[in-house]
């Protein structure tokens, strides 16, 4: 499968940081940045969704709604079914 590519500007230091890394990984440059995004991409998603939920538990009304629901679900252990 062929990649599209693109060029990118980065710093010396991460430039040679990123070399360093390769090589001790044994893997390409470009994985190293991939997997580094990929990272990146995941955290900020968490940070998000963190910030997302304290924003959400500051509001007393929806958070007393998102209270009863759980209530609700919780019911759903008791229905007899092995887990």
């Amino acid at each position: 499968m062929r990649t599209a590519s693109a060029n990118v500007r980065i710093s010396a230091k991460s430039r040679d940081t990123l070399r360093r890394l390769a090589r001790e990984e044994g893997k390409r440059m470009q994985s190293i940045l991939d997997e580094a995004i990929e990272r990146y991409r995941r955290e900020k998603f968490l940070r998000d969704a963190n910030a997302d939920f304290a924003a959400f538990r500051k509001s007393s009304r929806a958070w007393k709604q998102e209270l009863k629901e759980r209530e609700l679900w919780e019911q759903t252990l008791s229905d007899g079914l092995d887990t």
